[in-house]
């Protein structure tokens, strides 16, 4: 079998296609670096006055929201001011009876309405922006003067209205996901670099 034959090329092929699937999705990070700077002082400045981070998404969002409080709540790299954030889909007792007793749209919503105060910051994630209980409880949270954030994918304005939305161009679940991972590390780490170099400044 010659070098330029048979599984190499396959290989080299669904390589190339692989990176091109991903490239809209990465150049597209790149060009929200303006939002997602001011998205990561605005989250700072809660941070700073005492605010709270609620995270929540549905099935793997869920995880993706969960990985993303524990970095603020625990950050991985030693030294690095710990923050408060909850992942609102971490306890299924919880869950489940609001589900039970008020339906599956409202789990999110029922519990910003109960432990959320006016600063904190709330943070939803969904691969095509079409979740129900993320549009309630971003609605609900902006209602009581949170401020909110939400990580999406596919069209924008299949999205729930947000203080802040970071959209991913890409309508592939796994490029979503992936990109989304990109995003909400980079939101640690900005609000971390706010947090260091303007402290009380950010307090207006």
């Amino acid at each position: 079998m010659g070098p330029d034959t048979g599984p190499r090329r396959t290989d080299g092929a669904a390589v190339r296609r692989a990176f091109d699937r991903r490239e809209p999705a990465v150049h597209g990070i790149a060009e929200q670096a303006g939002r997602l700077s001011e998205v990561c002082r605005d989250m700072a400045a809660r941070f700073q006055r005492g605010g709270r981070l609620f995270t929540f998404g549905n099935g793997a969002s869920a995880t993706d929201a969960s990985h993303l409080a524990v970095e603020f709540m625990h950050p991985a790299i030693v030294g690095k001011r710990a923050l408060p954030a909850v992942a609102l889909g971490n306890d299924s007792a919880t869950l489940s009876g609001i589900g039970t007793q008020e339906g599956f749209a409202e789990v999110f919503e029922h519990q910003l309405r109960a432990f959320s105060t006016t600063g904190d910051i709330a943070l939803g994630i969904s691969p095509d922006g079409r979740c129900p209980n993320v549009h309630h409880a971003v609605a609900a949270a902006r209602e009581l003067g949170l401020l909110t954030v939400v990580l999406s994918g596919g069209a924008p304005g299949d999205a729930p209205a947000a203080d802040h939305l970071l959209v991913v161009r890409s309508a592939d679940p796994l490029v979503v996901k992936e990109s989304h991972m990109t995003l909400y590390h980079l939101l640690w780490e900005m609000a971390q670099v706010f947090l260091e170099r303007y402290g009380t400044e950010l307090i207006a």
